[in-house]
């Protein structure tokens, strides 16, 4: 499949997804939190299956990075998407306390373009950090 442009100005296609998911990563890393949530639709849904964890909803999500714990580093290590511009997935590599941990993230996106679900996955299960029970919910 061809990238083209589609009427919102977006890029559609496998291009289009790596620049969304890189998109996401840079502002993430950058606590750009703005540039972050333009990356989201607004019904977003956000996945942690080694936790058990859901959060709903644009806002939600964007306060659940923003209070995030810690300092942290990202560092894409690959970016695998779909011609059809509906699915991608991205191998990360996050920099913690000087010790380096490897995810793998699941995006999926609306029809403009916009991610509205993410799954992420750890290498180790771990319980949820305490403080962030008013955005999530537990499954």
């Amino acid at each position: 499949m061809t990238d083209m442009a589609d009427t919102a100005g977006t890029t559609s296609g496998a291009a289009g997804l790596r620049a969304s998911v890189e998109a996401y990563w840079a502002a993430a890393d950058a606590r750009d939190w703005e540039a972050f949530a333009a990356t989201l639709s607004d019904d977003v849904v956000y996945d942690l299956p080694q936790t058990r964890e859901r959060v709903l909803g644009r806002d939600r999500y964007v306060r659940f990075n923003r209070e995030y714990p810690g300092d942290w580093r990202v560092r894409i290590e690959r970016i695998v998407a779909d011609g059809e511009g509906r699915q991608a997935a991205a191998r990360t590599c996050f920099a913690v306390a000087g010790e380096e941990i490897s995810a793998v993230h699941f995006f999926a996106f609306d029809a403009v373009g916009r991610i509205n679900e993410v799954t992420d996955f750890w290498p180790e299960p771990y319980e949820p950090p305490a403080g962030r029970e008013h955005l999530v919910e537990r499954y």
